[in-house]
């Protein structure tokens, strides 16, 4: 590692879908980094990634195995892809490991988790940085830039909708793994998109969480849930997020015309339109982009334009959305000054 010219080795925890869909093929693409090697608890996941990624036996690891990694040249980052619950616990010890770490959405379940990694980073001295993906796709570049720069005049409103359906059984249903429900898996990209869009902090939430169709399904998570954020400049966004609909939506009305993404968040065919035309842009692997923007990061030594800071900012906001629900829609106010330099730009 140190040779700018050297690829950084990267290894993924948990192998679930996301890494087995777009992470290890994503790092078959990369400039910057590739698949040095795997953590996970079933041997034969394990076998399989080494199969098909060529990997050495040394840098297949078990999930209670993690910490040997510290002994390990080959492996750079890691890239933890658990359930919600679990990434406090292992970007602490892949911190402790001495390794950098990508840590996905969101970043914890409490802001307290959230304070502990970042504490656990830099004590150890590693670069934390958040799986934004969307931070490095060019169509929502390009609604930041309308936004911040008020190409079409003051934003005045945004409209932000991530859902999906879910009809059976999966970890994301259950409260005590993913920490709450559509917010936590989807939600954080409409709080993510009316920020960037706006350059600006919310000041204040109201929440209301939607009726429960299928009380059988959604025990110990919501089914679905709508919020309203305030900016101090009277910018207003609308959003929602739901696990019994499909919705993927980014809209925004200003003052001399308005711009959209639909659909907005997912990981390629996305389009954009504005009330000058369609946005024409090539379709990229996002992934692959924010893991070489990641690796570049380290190998210059230089903070991530994600970074865990702005992983807490959302997890606090998101904390706020609950809180309001809970109290049936009453406005919960927010102090995130300290946030002010982890809006993309």
């Amino acid at each position: 590692m140190t040779n700018d010219q050297q690829k950084l080795g990267v290894a993924l925890v948990g192998l679930g879908r996301y890494s087995e869909g777009q992470l290890g093929p994503a790092l078959t693409e990369t400039q910057h980094c590739y698949l040095a090697g795997v953590v996970s608890g079933s041997e034969e996941k394990r076998r399989q990634w080494q199969a098909r990624y060529d990997l050495p036996g040394s840098n297949l690891y078990h999930y209670d195995t993690l910490e040997a990694m510290a002994g390990n040249p080959a492996i750079d980052i890691v890239y933890v892809v658990l359930p919600n619950a679990l990434h406090a616990e292992y970007v602490i010890r892949a911190a402790k490991a001495g390794k950098h770490v990508i840590c996905e959405k969101p970043m914890a379940t409490s802001v307290e988790e959230c304070r502990q990694m970042i504490h656990a980073c830099r004590e150890a001295g590693v670069l934390l940085s958040m799986g934004y993906r969307l931070h490095f796709d060019p169509f929502n570049k390009e609604m930041m830039r309308l936004g911040q720069d008020e190409i079409f005049g003051k934003v005045k409103r945004i409209v932000a909708d991530d859902s999906m359906t879910i009809e059976k059984e999966e970890w994301r249903l259950d409260g005590a793994l993913a920490g709450g429900g559509p917010l936590m898996n989807n939600g954080v990209y409409c709080v993510q998109a009316a920020l960037f869009v706006t350059g600006e902090l919310p000041v204040a939430i109201r929440a209301e969480f939607s009726p429960k169709t299928r009380p059988d399904l959604f025990r110990t998570v919501e089914e679905g849930i709508q919020w309203e954020m305030e900016f101090a400049s009277g910018k207003k966004a609308i959003c929602e997020s739901s696990y019994s609909k499909d919705g993927n939506l980014l809209r925004v009305t200003a003052e001399r015309g308005w711009f959209e993404l639909d659909p907005a968040y997912e990981y390629k065919g996305l389009k954009g339109r504005t009330s000058q035309g369609p946005m024409e842009f090539p379709a990229i692997r996002q992934q692959a982009a924010q893991l070489d923007d990641f690796a570049s990061c380290v190998k210059r030594s230089g903070a991530s334009r994600v970074p865990g800071e702005m992983g807490m900012r959302d997890v606090e906001i998101m904390m706020a959305i609950y809180e309001s629900a809970r109290k049936g829609g009453e406005r919960v106010t927010l102090h995130l000054e300290a946030y002010q330099d982890m809006i993309e730009v």
